[in-house]
């Protein structure tokens, strides 16, 4: 008998313990439940990133062009992102094909602006070029030479062709 009364006098008091504890779980139920989810989903998110990152890390190590890359040099705040650079040589390689009816001072312009986008992208990727040094049929050379080492570093430029007229967007 006081065995008996010793065991109810703990599950009463562990009873009375967990109360609080009891009345948190009902009243902050969907609480509980949505940092549940969230944990879960961060875990998830984590999870991914992991596993996109060891396969960015697999491909860096199988591609000897890029292998030698300084990805800290990516980080600068001063540096453009290398998504907008690869936008603007898209745009201004449009441009510069499809010089006809500009002014020349139009068209050396744009070609001045591609070739600093050129060099932005290559001391981005750590590509050597000598777009600077060079003037007339030699820069030009450079520029084919440069745009195919960037290409072969993943950026992708469109194919330079004279006869590929741009779309007219107003129409």
């Amino acid at each position: 008998m006081a065995g008996e009364s010793a065991l109810t006098l703990i599950l009463a008091i562990l009873a009375v313990a967990c109360l609080p504890a009891a009345f948190a779980l009902v009243f902050c139920y969907d609480e509980i439940l949505d940092r549940v989810a969230c944990g879960w989903a961060e875990w998830r998110e984590r999870r991914r990133e992991r596993r996109t990152i060891a396969r960015l890390d697999r491909a860096l190590a199988a591609d000897p062009v890029t292998g030698d890359l300084d990805l800290t040099e990516l980080d600068r705040a001063d540096r453009r992102p290398l998504e907008l650079l690869a936008a603007d040589l898209r745009r201004l390689g449009r441009h510069r094909l499809a010089a006809g009816g500009r002014s020349v001072v139009w068209h050396s312009s744009v070609i001045e602006a591609y070739d600093d986008r050129l060099r932005a992208a290559c001391r981005a990727l750590g590509i050597p070029e000598h777009l600077a040094e060079l003037t007339g049929v030699d820069r030009e050379i450079e520029r084919v030479r440069v745009e195919g080492l960037l290409a072969g570093a993943g950026l992708g430029l469109p194919a330079t062709r004279a006869d590929r007229r741009p779309r007219d967007r107003r129409a």
